[in-house]
């Protein structure tokens, strides 16, 4: 496989949009393919952060710090970074959550609306346990070189003050293999959080033209940004890693195009 045939057909891709800034990094172990297109910039990470923080829940059950079906408290209220003032959750995807105030439900169930329903609420809530200092220690000793995982989300404070979490298309694509070889946490575990990352609706990536195969991945969306990162398991086909970055296009459906034709070349190249 040429990689560099594979490199300018994204490029081409991407020169159709000159405004934009993407960061595109794919891994195919099969075919010894590591290629990166503006790998090393830096963007928001939205919720493609939430992947480093199931990680970081995992490692710490498997540690024996608490069970995965241990219960937490629902609540909505949480201290800003920047001074300590509190602020609660007013924008998410995940509406049932709010319903169950003052409840209880399982760290597994959390973990899950973290990632499926990238519940900004269960973010909090679980980033609280684990702490974010955590989380950026864990990832640190996987490898990450530029990936920051600050906080929690929605802390407006911070977001004033520049204090984001923050990615790199390589340091996602760098976690994604580790959970494809088993390796992070545990080969258990690793399994575990694809399965539920398998039914994250599918926006950018997909699983060739015929859809047969299988992406577990991760989302994650902010003003003017649209990212999508994770493994395609192709029907009948060894996985690869794909993660799509992008800012500067304002029109969420047109960057979700862009990211269906990266993924439709990288899956022409690979497996096509």
């Amino acid at each position: 496989m040429n990689s560099e045939s594979l490199k300018h057909d994204i490029q081409a891709a991407l020169s159709r949009y000159p405004h934009a800034e993407v960061g595109v990094s794919v891994r195919d172990a099969s075919r010894g393919v590591a290629l990166d297109v503006n790998g090393d910039m830096v963007f928001h990470a939205a919720s493609t952060m939430k992947v480093a923080v199931m990680i970081e829940l995992y490692r710490q059950a498997e540690a024996g710090y608490f069970a995965l079906d241990d219960s937490l408290r629902i609540t909505n209220t949480f201290s800003s970074i920047v001074d300590g003032s509190t602020y609660s959750i007013e924008e998410d995807n995940d509406t049932e959550i709010y319903s169950m105030l003052g409840q209880s439900l399982p760290i597994r169930n959390l973990i899950y609306r973290l990632i499926t329903s990238s519940s900004n609420l269960a973010t909090n809530i679980l980033v609280g346990l684990v702490s974010a200092d955590s989380v950026q220690g864990t990832i640190e000793r996987m490898g990450t070189r530029n990936m920051k995982v600050l906080r929690g989300v929605e802390d407006l404070k911070a977001f004033d003050a520049g204090l984001n979490n923050t990615t790199t298309s390589a340091d996602l694509a760098l976690l994604l293999e580790a959970l494809r070889d088993g390796q992070a946490v545990s080969p258990g575990a690793s399994a575990e959080m694809l399965e539920v990352m398998g039914d994250v609706p599918r926006e950018m990536i997909t699983a060739g033209p015929d859809e047969r195969g299988k992406v577990a991945h991760k989302t994650g969306m902010i003003t003017a940004h649209h990212h999508d990162a994770g493994l395609v398991l192709p029907d009948g086909g060894k996985p690869y890693v794909l993660v799509i970055l992008t800012r500067g296009i304002a029109d969420e459906e047109a960057s979700a195009r862009l990211g269906r034709e990266i993924s439709g070349i990288v899956y022409d190249h690979l497996r096509g």
